[in-house]
Parts: structure tokens; sequence; C-alpha cells
């Protein structure tokens, strides 16, 4: 036998396949993570654009959009599976290595995809995106992954709770320790409560309607949306609820500007504002922080069934653009300017009611926004503390004596709330302000567990809600 023959044929080189569901969803999580993006921006247009080609359909958009937000939420717990299967510090990981992963983590742990397809898709995505050999890398973690299912990993690599309860939370439920530690003081209470909330913050929420008042009914979307996908909100009279996901833009009153999507929380923010009693006049309402536009929209429409005109402010021109397009057609008078609410360009006592909704860490918007978990860090807190005391203080100047201020967070965090409140009327960095305290609870009729007031706050576990906070004051002098 000679050489030639001794030879073995080559394998033929065979080009990497390219799934087009996962290499979007990898697409999308390098967005978040190079670019600092939120999903809920990038994913739309990238899903829209490959729905343009034939072979992309509804369901591929569904895997599509559980691969990203899945991998999202639970990407804390993925990462320390990941850590325990690695012969090095995950640090040292690349971040786009990294993202394949998770993913394939997140299909064999998280859903129903077979094992070896789970296996073999990311494998190929591995070869498309990183090249072979570190396709192999990810081969070989995964196949360790797959000896176990989600509960046998997690009571692996994971502290007991009797150890080191906020730690064991944190890898259980895919948070951040220094937020497992900031709901649990907000929310108070035991072990079963902090999980629940925890465990609804890993929900994928339910996309909510307004039916903008004067403008549509609940009536008009539940028709529109039909018997199995559209249900009555839980709590807000304005709100319907899509049942089965779907697409809201296709709805003709969202297209036209007479409904929009709002969560039920925000919704019960503005209407609570707008139902606060007041005696004298009350033709003239501001919304101070108004982008990107759903309570200003809100608050237009209720205003103006009363005759009262609506300004709504807002310090960045693009968000000021999204106010402008949501109170578009508001059949009541409003404004909308381009303005710095701590700095604000309309006199003291000008308005009869001030909704002041301050920029915060946004640790109550978490199912929608999973990504800001790992993103937000302790510190963030206090670049936001000074600019939500000054908002709050301007807000007081701005309203008349007798008149009433919300004052709103999308956070639960003690430090982004009541702290705040009790600081600007303390006089805390500032003169005292001569304000009191409005029972909130009653202006949100029919809302369960809502404390002990005066103030109010919103859970996702209990409320099916963002975790909004509302605190009411009327100035007195």
């Amino acid at each position: 036998m000679n050489d030639q023959q001794r030879r073995r044929p080559a394998k033929p080189h065979r080009r990497p396949q390219k799934d087009p569901v996962r290499f979007l969803a990898f697409e999308a999580l390098r967005a978040v993570d190079e670019r600092d993006a939120y999903a809920n921006l990038v994913l739309p247009p990238l899903l829209k654009k490959a729905r343009a080609k034939d072979d992309f359909d509804n369901r591929d958009a569904a895997l599509a959009t559980e691969l990203v937000y899945g991998t999202l939420r639970r990407q804390g717990t993925y990462d320390a599976i990941v850590a325990a299967c690695i012969d090095r510090p995950l640090r040292e990981v690349d971040p786009p290595v990294l993202d394949v992963l998770n993913m394939g983590v997140h299909q064999l742990l998280g859903t129903r995809i077979p094992t070896h397809a789970a296996v073999s898709a990311s494998v190929e995505l591995a070869r498309v995106v990183l090249g072979e050999g570190r396709a192999k890398f990810v081969n070989a973690v995964l196949r360790k992954v797959s000896a176990d299912d989600l509960d046998g990993w997690v009571a692996r690599v994971a502290p007991s709770y009797e150890e080191d309860a906020e730690d064991h939370l944190a890898v259980v439920h895919s948070h951040p320790r220094w937020i497992v530690s900031a709901l649990w003081d907000a929310l108070g209470g035991g072990r079963a409560g902090i999980e629940d909330l925890l465990e609804a913050d890993n929900e994928r929420p339910e996309v909510t309607l307004v039916a903008r008042p004067g403008r549509s009914t609940t009536d008009e979307l539940l028709t529109a949306l039909g018997d199995e996908n559209g249900l009555p909100g839980r709590w807000s009279p304005y709100a319907v609820r899509m049942a089965e996901g779907g697409e809201p833009g296709a709805l003709t009153a969202v297209q036209e500007g007479r409904a929009g999507v709002q969560d039920e929380g925000s919704q019960l923010v503005a209407a609570a504002l707008a139902a606060a009693p007041l005696e004298g006049s009350d033709s003239r309402w501001l919304d101070g922080c108004a982008g990107p536009g759903g309570k200003a929209a809100l608050l237009g429409a209720l205003a103006a069934e009363r005759g009262a005109a609506l300004l709504a402010a807002e310090k960045q021109p693009h968000r000021a653009r999204l106010v402008e397009r949501a109170l578009a057609g508001n059949p009541g008078p409003y404004q909308v300017i381009t303005a710095d609410g701590t700095r604000p360009p309309w006199r003291p006592g000008s308005f009869d009611r001030v909704l002041m909704d301050v920029p915060c860490s946004g640790l109550g918007a978490l199912r929608r926004r999973p990504e800001a978990r790992w993103r937000r860090r302790k510190e963030d807190l206090e670049n936001f503390a000074p600019l939500q005391r000054g908002l709050l203080r301007e807000a007081l100047n701005a309203v008349r004596v007798g008149g009433i201020v919300g004052y709103a967070t999308c956070s639960p965090h003690l430090a982004e709330t009541r702290v705040v409140v009790d600081d600007v009327l303390g006089g805390r960095g500032g003169q005292p302000v001569e304000a009191e305290w409005v029972d909130a609870r009653p202006l949100m009729p029919g809302v369960p567990a809502l404390g002990d007031g005066p103030d109010v706050q919103l859970w996702p576990h209990l409320h099916g809600t963002d975790a909004m906070y509302l605190a009411l004051l009327r100035r007195t002098a």
C-alpha cells in the first residue's frame, strides 16, 4: 500500500448554517451589552425587519423574544452555572461567548427545547458568530450543563438560605444582591413576600392598554381584541389587558393615538392625582417630567373632560417629541415644552395640580427591562437623590396654595420614595416646604394591599403592576 493509499480523505468543509431566530436573539443581546441598549427598544425593529422575510413567522418571533428576555432575566443564575462548568474566572470569558452560552443554558434549563436541539443549535450559532475554536468550548460547557436540570444546578451553585439568605435569593432568583437587599427593606416581612416579588420580576408582564377618556373606551378595545385576547384591567377603569400578547400597534385606536400601551400602575398614579380633592380653581395642570408621554396623555384627556389645560414639560428634546406624539389629537388645550423642571420657566404658584414622575433607578420595572438589574449600581442612587429632591421642591413651588402635587417614581427603593418626601418636607438640603400629606389610598378604589398610607407603593406580585410609588401632597402656605 503506497502513501497515497494510506492517506484518509479529508472531511469536506461544511459552512456553518445561520439560524435566523438565534442569530437575531444574539444580535439583540450584543446590542444590550455593547450599546447599553434596552431590549424592549432593540428587539422590535429587529423583529420587524425579520418578519419582512417570508421565512420568519410569528412562531419564530415568539422564540426570539423568549430567548432574549429569558436570557436577560436569568443571567445571574446562568452565570453562576456556567462559572461552575469552566476552569477559569467568568470575567475572563469574552462577552459574546457568554451571551451564546447563557442563551444555550436558557434553552436547556428554561424552555422545553430538547437537549440535543438546544446544544446543537447553540454550537452552530457559535460557529457562525464566534468561530470553530470557540464553538468547541461552547459545546463542552453546554454538555456539562445538560447533565442536570435547573433545580439541580441551583442546589449546587447557590448558598443555602440559612448560610446567606440574600446571596441565596440573588442566585436563585437572578437579581444582584444589593437589589435583593433593597427590595426586601422596602417590602418588609419575611421570606415568602420577597421570594414572591423576585419571582414576579422574572415573569413576562402582560401588555396593558389604556383607553384615553373622551377619545376611546375599554369596550372599544375589548371588542377590537376579541373575547380570547382582551381582558378588563384589574384596577384602572381605563385599562385593558392583552391576554395572548399580540401587536398593540395593529389596533385602530392605538394607531390614531386614542389609546396607548401603559402599565396599569402608571394609569393609577395619573388617575389618583386627577381625583384628589381640591378646593377652588382647577384649570391648570402640569406634568413636570412628561417623557415619554404615557401619563401626560392620560392626564391631558382627564383635564380636557373638566375644561382644564395641561402643560407637559420634558428636559430631553427627543423625549419631548415623544410627548407631543402621545398628546396629538387631545381634545382639550395643552402645550408641550422642552424645559428643566429644576429650573422652571413658569411662575411659582401657577398650577392647581402637578405631577412629578422623577427620573429614578427603574427598579420597579425589572419585569419589562430585565437588563436594568445588571446595569444599575448601588452608587447610582446617590446621583439620582439631588435631582429627585430638587424636582419635588420645584413641584411644590409650582403649585398654588391648596393645590396638589403628586410625587411618583417607578422604584420601590426607600431612598427614592418616602425618604425623598420626608427630606423635602423637613427641609434637608433646603428650606422646609409648607405642605401636608394627602392619603392616596382612597383614590385607588378597589386596589388591595396598599399599606398604612398615606403614600402608596404598588407591587408586581401583589397588584400585577410595575412597582410604582405615589405620594400626594397639598401645599399649605
